[in-house]
C-alpha cells in the first residue's frame, strides 16, 4: 500500500535561512500521526509544501501517490488542511460557505447531506444560517474544520486546531476526528498541547532546526530515554550536595529529581538521604511523558 504522504529529502531555504534540511519520512494510510517541534522548527514550512502553497528548494512530496507539484490538483483533492489562521469570506452564512467550498472541489448537491452531517457533528446546526462575521472565534474554528473536510479528503492535516479554544470545542473536535480516523481517514496533527499528541497519535515525528530528531511510535518514544522522576518532600537536613545536580524542579516544599534508572535506583537515593540525616515525609515516582521527551530532544 502506498503511503498517505511521502516526504523525500525535502529542503527549503529562504535566502540564508535553511528551514528544512533533508527531511524524509512516510506517513502511512490510516495513521493518526503527530508532527511536533518548537517554534521555528520547520513544521509550518513543511505543511505549506504539502498543501502546495510553496515549493521546496529540492526533494519531493506526494499525497496518496500524487506529486504535490507535477500533479497538484489530484494531490490537493486528496488533502484537507485546517490552518491556524481564521480566514473566511464574511459575506456568507455558515452553510453557504461550506457549499461554496465544496464547489471548489467539484462537489455539487450530492455533498449537501455530508455538509449537514458535519454541521451536526461539530454542533453547528443552530448556526447554519448565521453570517460568518457574527460567529465567535470558537465557532469559526469549527467551520474551518468542516471547510477542510467538505470534499471528504483521504488525508487531513490539523495545524494547531485547538490553539486558544475552550474545553468544549476540544471535546467536540477530538470526538469527530476519532470517528473519521476510525473510518480510515489519515490524520496529521501539529500541536503545542503535547498531552493531546500523546493521547491521539500512534506515531510521532519531532522536528527541530529543520531536521527530524525523532520518528517513532508514541509508545517507543516514551520509552526511549532511561530516566524517571522522583518527587519527594523531606525534613531534618538539606538536600545532599551529591543529589543537587539531579534536581529537575522545586515547588511547594518538594523537590523533583531526574534520575537515570540504569545507574540511580530509587533505593540508593533514599539511602543517601537517610545517611545525610534527611527524613522523607512523602515520595512518588513518575515515568517521563511526551513533554519530557520533547524537552530532552530539543532542549527547549
Amino acid at each position: 500500500m502506498q503511503p498517505a504522504i511521502r516526504i523525500a529529502d525535502v529542503r527549503k531555504s529562504f535566502g540564508a535561512l535553511h528551514a528544512l534540511n533533508g527531511v524524509s519520512f512516510d506517513i502511512q494510510q490510516g495513521e493518526f500521526f503527530g508532527l511536533l517541534g518548537p517554534n521555528g522548527a520547520g513544521k509550518s514550512t513543511l505543511i505549506n509544501i504539502i498543501a502546495g502553497l510553496i515549493q521546496p528548494s529540492s526533494g519531493s512530496i506526494s499525497v496518496m501517490g500524487h506529486d504535490v507539484i507535477s500533479h497538484w490538483r489530484a494531490a490537493r483533492q486528496s488533502l484537507g488542511v485546517v490552518p491556524q489562521e481564521l480566514v473566511f469570506d464574511p459575506f456568507f452564512n455558515v452553510r453557504d460557505m461550506l457549499r461554496l467550498q465544496a464547489g471548489y472541489f467539484g462537489c455539487g448537491k450530492e455533498s449537501w447531506p455530508w455538509i449537514d452531517e458535519m454541521l451536526e457533528a461539530l454542533e453547528l446546526s443552530s448556526k447554519r444560517s448565521t453570517s460568518m462575521r457574527a460567529l465567535s472565534g470558537g465557532m469559526k474554528r469549527r467551520v474551518l474544520i468542516a471547510q477542510a473536510l467538505v470534499h471528504k479528503p483521504k488525508v487531513v492535516i490539523l495545524d494547531e486546531p485547538t490553539a486558544g479554544v475552550d474545553v468544549e470545542l476540544r471535546r467536540t473536535l477530538w470526538g469527530f476526528m476519532r470517528r473519521l480516523h476510525a473510518q480510515g481517514t489519515t490524520v496529521v496533527l501539529t500541536t503545542h498541547y503535547l498531552e493531546e499528541a500523546q493521547e491521539m497519535c500512534s506515531r510521532i515525528a519531532i522536528l527541530d532546526q529543520g531536521e527530524v530528531k525523532a520518528l517513532e511510535p508514541t509508545r517507543t518514544l516514551l520509552q526511549r530515554h532511561p530516566f524517571r522522576f522522583l518527587t519527594l518532600s523531606f525534613s531534618g537536613a538539606p538536600l545532599p550536595e551529591g543529589l543537587r545536580p539531579f534536581v529537575h524542579a522545586e515547588a511547594d516544599g518538594s523537590i523533583e529529581l531526574k534520575l537515570d534508572r540504569r545507574t540511580q535506583p530509587v533505593a540508593a537515593v533514599l539511602e543517601q538521604l537517610r545517611v545525610e540525616g534527611c527524613v522523607v515525609n512523602d515520595i512518588h515516582t513518575r515515568e517521563p511523558d511526551l513533554e519530557d521527551i520533547f524537552v530532552e530532544l530539543t532542549k527547549k
